[in-house]
């Protein structure tokens, strides 16, 4: 590794640092919203125990983001969004079986 870029790495890693002591504000925040499990699964018509199987939860885990006990991580918040905005394609690329009448109401 260059000298350059081994300061580089290290000036940035010394800047997460402060961020993360709050010495220091972000320059960037990304955040997910909160998504409405409940809702985006009614939407495509499916039962809390199929739902959780599509998006690969223990029912009890959806129960408890449908009823604001738990929250979903950042990555299940970002799965949730993709099945919100087209279930269809998110059903194609996690399940190998792929057939149209498991998404009520919905088309290819």
């Amino acid at each position: 590794m260059k000298t350059e870029n081994f300061n580089e790495l290290i000036a940035s890693i010394e800047e997460a640092g402060k961020i993360h002591r709050n010495e220091l504000k972000a320059s960037e925040v990304h955040e997910f919203p909160e998504p409405d499990v409940k809702t985006i699964r009614k939407n495509i018509g499916f039962t809390q125990s199929k739902f959780a199987l599509f998006i690969g939860v223990n029912v009890r885990t959806l129960q408890n983001w449908e009823q604001g006990h738990r929250h979903p991580t950042c990555f299940a918040r970002v799965l949730l969004r993709l099945v919100e905005a087209d279930p269809i394609s998110v059903f194609k690329n996690l399940h190998i079986k792929y057939d149209n009448t498991l998404i009520e109401g919905q088309s290819r």
